[in-house]
């Protein structure tokens, strides 16, 4: 598939849009990430020089040429082999099948095929919400979601993403694509199992709204989760590198991150459970391994690999810096081909919203 890969450090979003452009010719798509401070200015400065060009993109933590970065601005063009329309789906928290109509229009004009298509977004909040909406559209089609959470927003700041030159709060931005040249082969990485003989738990109560998990076994969460690994209430939170939560749906197990302890005993979460949810602790596990063989994987699958696009947690991003293995997991995605990478505050993919989670598109 046809793709350039520009960046810039500038501070001025002309300048930026300018460094990051260079060589940028007659695209089909845009997807951008900057600076929270800088997205309203690239934005516009994008629009402006591409006017008539399908343009998504978000502030974030961006992984290109072995840097990870919230002050670099990347722009990916697509070329002409990429068949693509792009949206917004507003109203999350609300109405989220506002501008339903919207994406199934896109879908029937880009008309995915068998694995050549994905729809990559970007989201503000209520993920859930999203990927149910979403798959009311793309549940029989062959277009599979895969996106990330948007991070990287300062405290008490609102959250945008762009779409074709406007800023959307509460909302998603998609561009459902489709390589007229080849493939795109979609991938999720988990370095977090069930443990050996592992405990599995009902939930018995909980709040959606919140995303708590309130009680397991009739018994407050934190509890549960205290005694089982004999630890005490203070290091629930901080332990979730080791240990986050497992909603388990047959044979699949989906990370849940807890990130807050409620006044009654809860375990306050990034992804929600439902009433009589299997629940299990994870456990964390060779992650250079795991990373290998993911390589792996997508190395035997993909014989051609033009480009690749990843959505690393900021909970993994954290751990991996935390051990120093941030580099080397950053140098290993660019032994694939070329690589654009960010961190988002949760991930989505196909049918499901998931934390500490790795997803990624491999492109023909």
């Amino acid at each position: 598939m046809q793709t350039f890969i520009g960046s810039s450090v500038s501070k001025d979003a002309k300048a930026a849009v300018a460094e990051a452009t260079n060589g940028l010719s007659n695209p089909h798509l845009i997807i951008f990430f900057s600076h929270y401070d800088m997205l309203k200015g690239v934005t516009d400065e994008l629009k402006a020089a591409y006017p008539d060009v399908p343009t998504i993109g978000t502030c974030a933590i961006s992984y290109y040429e072995k840097d990870a970065s919230d002050n670099k601005l990347v722009v990916i063009g697509f070329g002409s082999d990429a068949k693509v329309k792009v949206g917004v789906l507003r109203y999350l928290s609300s109405a989220p099948l506002y501008d339903i109509m919207g994406l199934k229009s896109a879908v029937n004009e880009v008309s995915p095929g068998d694995e050549d298509s994905i729809c990559f977004e970007l989201c503000t909040n209520d993920e859930e919400r999203l990927v149910t909406t979403m798959n009311v559209v793309l549940g029989e089609k062959k277009a599979p979601i895969i996106g990330g959470t948007v991070f990287g927003v300062p405290n008490g700041k609102t959250a945008y993403v762009a779409v074709n030159g406007e800023l959307y709060e509460d909302a998603c931005c998609f561009a459902v694509i489709k390589n007229q040249s080849g493939k795109i082969r979609t991938y999720s990485e988990n370095i977090y199992r069930l443990k050996e003989n592992a405990k599995k738990h009902i939930a018995t109560k909980v709040n959606m709204k919140t995303k708590e998990l309130v009680q397991m076994d009739y018994k407050p969460a934190s509890e549960v989760y205290g005694n089982e690994l004999g630890i005490s209430r203070n290091q629930i939170v901080d332990n979730v590198l080791e240990n986050p939560l497992g909603r388990i749906i047959g044979d699949e197990v989906y990370i849940c991150s807890q990130y807050g302890i409620g006044d009654n005993g809860s375990l306050i979460n990034y992804k929600r459970f439902n009433e009589n949810d299997t629940v299990a602790i994870l456990q964390l596990q060779d992650y250079q391994s795991i990373n290998d063989e993911t390589r792996r994987k997508i190395k035997s699958e993909n014989s051609k690999i033009s480009f690749v696009l990843s959505i690393n947690c900021i909970y993994r991003h954290l751990l991996f810096s935390q051990r120093n293995h941030l580099q080397d997991f950053m140098n290993d995605m660019g032994t694939l081909g070329k690589h654009v990478g960010i961190v988002g505050g949760g991930e989505q993919y196909k049918t499901q919203h998931v934390n500490q989670t790795m997803v990624c598109a491999v492109f023909d």
